[in-house]
């Protein structure tokens, strides 16, 4: 594999991450271009252990901030939220273990802390270490990448930042959406967002409680989060590679029962629900990865790279409306416990 093709490779894992995270340093990108370089399999192995963590994260955060309040709004009333979810990671995810046996190029030699023995290197929110790896068919050593220190740089939190969109239909429907529009982040990379959601009030359906004090809906909502990257820059005049582009996607989908209850201007309200998460980065488009030049030497769409985070959901939080003002907080547990605080404009 050359060089070209390693750094098309390098450097779109780190705009994904920079695109995502707002700051992250690019100082890794050598040693993942060292890792790609002997075993694509193998670099996808350690790739993914490395990004796991991250990719789940922002996966499960692109499902909060939906709602404040079980209650839907009234025929054409709507609101505007800003949300800010801080998502949480624990210290288990500082590290991932490497299994030599499903290595085939390249060996864990030495972990960082001096312990060969234990497995276990940064992922990309793990300390600023390097682990070593040794080359079998040559004998040779060189360093793996080492994570951004995100306890010291940044805390226990990945923020996730989320706007909504809600607005009232007929029958205690409400719909919500999220949309970014297609904004260039530099060095040929674009970015965008779309999300729909849709309550439900169902006391009404429930005989017995439908006169009861409080609000009780059925919620769903999806998300989708795509940044492109063109690599073709890399690829040299008259080469067989063409096409190129990177690609990172997040699809979050959300089901939840929610309930609410207001007392003056404080609402609080919870939910139940589950999760399902399902993201990729993929290499798109031709790659002559030895460099022959030749008809038959290009080889299409080399890398894919999936991840997946599921499961149950609970959600506490309050909300205090001063005219049509909102301020909100809550907290969820699941995978990836996350607090969430918006302000918002309500009407009706």
């Amino acid at each position: 594999m050359n060089s070209k093709s390693l750094n098309s490779i390098s450097k779109f894992i780190f705009c994904c991450v920079l695109a995502s995270l707002f700051t992250v340093a690019a100082q890794a990108q050598n040693d993942i271009n060292t890792v790609l370089q002997n075993s694509r399999a193998d670099g996808a192995y350690l790739l993914k252990g490395y990004l796991n963590p991250f990719m789940q994260t922002v996966g499960l955060g692109l499902n909060q901030g939906w709602y404040n309040t079980a209650k839907p709004h009234k025929v054409a009333g709507l609101d505007l939220t800003v949300n800010v979810n801080a998502m949480y990671f624990p210290s288990s995810d500082l590290y991932y273990h490497v299994d030599n046996s499903k290595l085939n190029a390249v060996q864990l030699l030495d972990a960082p802390g001096g312990n060969p023995q234990s497995g276990n290197v940064p992922t990309m929110f793990g300390p600023d270490a390097k682990p070593t790896y040794r080359v079998n068919n040559d004998g040779s050593e060189f360093q793996g990448p080492p994570g951004i220190d995100m306890k010291k740089n940044v805390g226990k939190y990945l923020p996730v930042p989320t706007v909504n969109f809600g607005f009232g239909l007929p029958k205690s429907i409400e719909l919500r959406f999220r949309y970014c529009p297609k904004i260039s982040l530099g060095n040929n990379s674009n970015f965008n967002l779309y999300g729909i959601g849709i309550m439900h009030d169902v006391k009404q359906y429930i005989p017995g409680i439908k006169l009861l004090p409080f609000d009780l809906s059925v919620f769903a909502a999806y998300t989708h989060m795509q940044m492109n990257t063109d690599l073709s820059k890399d690829a040299p005049v008259g080469s067989v590679e063409s096409n190129q582009q990177g690609v990172f996607q997040v699809n979050s989908t959300t089901i939840q029962g929610i309930i609410s209850k207001k007392v003056s201007v404080l609402t609080v309200y919870g939910s139940v629900g589950y999760n399902i998460v399902k993201s990729s980065i993929a290499m798109k488009g031709t790659y002559d990865f030895n460099n022959n030049n030749t008809a038959d030497a290009g080889e299409t769409n080399p890398l894919t790279l999936n991840f997946a985070a599921s499961g149950p959901r609970v959600t506490g939080g309050m909300r205090l409306k001063l005219a049509v003002f909102t301020l909100h907080a809550d907290y969820t547990l699941q995978k990836y416990n996350s607090l969430s605080v918006g302000f918002g404009i309500n009407i009706r």
